[in-house]
């Protein structure tokens, strides 16, 4: 059963990823939990789908000489309700792994679940860098990104420009935003910055105005917009709206992905510092995947959506190597393989369940640097994975040193 408040995007999921209804016992099976309609939808939901697929369909449809089976939900940007369907899909459809997620506050209740049943959960698509510090579980992997790893790029870049340093947050109000904004804090603190203020606002508000005046009379050299999707698009064309950026202020928005840039469109975007584990054109191999999911989705993939695909082949390889789809034998070999796919090279899983790989400051391209519809943003810099994410020692993860 799936739950899609929008036709357009009940008609996409319906028609091109239709999956068994039931489980069967001799299946290995997959959930994808998503915003197949809301304010994640773009940069998740039918284009996570469809990146499974094709992960599923490369490992050949089974493994262990079982099926590989696929099933699908949109949780409507409700954690009640997707807590709900993890747990009927866990307890009664045989659900062996579940991904995606773009819900903090869903991945942190998921993370629980699937350790009380002995299953696995990849949220490729939550941030909060919690998931691997004091929320970390042993049935848990973080796979794409986090808040640690997005903000201290994205900070430690525009600290080094010199000013006062001083920054205004506007804050998505769940567990996502509040951890972009702590991480986010510790790093200017400890770059001799301010925190000048911050404002919480709903998920896909509408109206940033009376957050942006705030933000303006607040004298801050930085503004940042601690949200995701839907948020940034609208929050980053006010601002230029406001003229924040003419009047000095330095805009950034860490959780900004290809298909946002793109709906801001780069006469507002230029400039705008992102950081990224991937980008569909790096690569020869990167450019091969973009045909592949343009030809289905219309569009190159974003960063989340390419990762999920490398989440999958992880999580098939593993079970391969394992001789089982038990969860404790899985998930001990994904953290002993190493991750190579089109997005990472010489990954691995650390011991907190954190995937370590290199990240990817980027700056969003003027008009006239662009080349085409998807030609966005240039690199700047590389940051090696072990500077991206946070050191293992910091994170208060309860398996750090545990015995097995």
């Amino acid at each position: 059963m799936r739950y899609v408040k929008a036709a357009a995007a009940a008609a996409l999921a319906c028609v091109l990823f239709s999956v068994p209804a039931f489980s069967q016992n001799n299946a290995v099976k997959i959930g994808v939990l998503d915003d197949m309609s809301g304010p994640y939808a773009e940069n998740t939901g039918p284009g996570d789908v469809a990146a499974v697929r094709f992960a599923i369909a490369d490992f050949g449809g089974s493994v262990l000489g079982k099926p590989i089976e696929l099933v699908t939900a949109d949780f409507q940007s409700k954690v009640d309700v997707g807590v709900g369907i993890a747990k009927r899909w866990y307890d009664d459809e045989n659900v062996d792994m579940i991904l995606g997620i773009p819900n903090s506050a869903i991945a942190l209740a998921l993370v629980r679940i699937a350790q009380e049943k002995n299953r696995i959960v990849m949220p490729t698509a939550a941030a909060t860098s919690e998931l691997t510090g004091k929320a970390c579980t042993s049935h848990s992997i973080h796979w794409i990104y986090d808040t640690y790893g997005q903000t201290k790029t994205i900070v430690n870049a525009i600290s080094k420009m010199g000013g006062d340093n001083s920054w205004f947050f506007v804050t998505v109000d769940y567990a996502f935003g509040l951890a972009v904004e702590s991480d986010a804090t510790s790093f200017i603190k400890a770059a001799g910055g301010k925190v000048a203020g911050s404002v919480r606002h709903p998920l896909n508000t509408a109206d940033f105005s009376s957050y942006l005046l705030q933000a303006q009379a607040s004298k801050a050299q930085g503004l940042m917009f601690a949200n995701g999707g839907n948020d940034i698009i609208t929050g980053v064309k006010q601002a230029a709206e406001f003229g924040l950026a003419k009047q000095g202020m330095k805009i950034s928005a860490p959780l900004a992905q290809f298909p946002d840039i793109r709906g801001v469109g780069l006469k507002v975007a230029q400039g705008i510092l992102i950081s990224s584990p991937f980008y569909w054109d790096m690569t020869p191999e990167a450019r091969a995947f973009t045909d592949r999911f343009t030809k289905v989705i219309g569009r190159p993939p974003s960063f989340i959506q390419a990762g999920t695909y490398g989440a999958v082949l992880h999580y098939l390889k593993a079970v391969q190597a394992a001789g089982t789809d038990e969860a404790k034998a899985v998930m001990a070999k994904m953290k002993e393989l190493p991750i190579n796919d089109f997005m990472t090279k010489n990954g691995k899983v650390r011991e907190d369940g954190r995937v370590i790989r290199d990240m990817y400051l980027m700056q969003a391209k003027t008009p006239e640097e662009s080349k085409g519809e998807w030609d966005l943003v240039k690199m700047v810099a590389t940051v090696p994975g072990n500077e991206a994410f946070r050191p293992l020692s910091e994170g208060g993860c309860p398996l750090v040193g545990k015995v097995n």
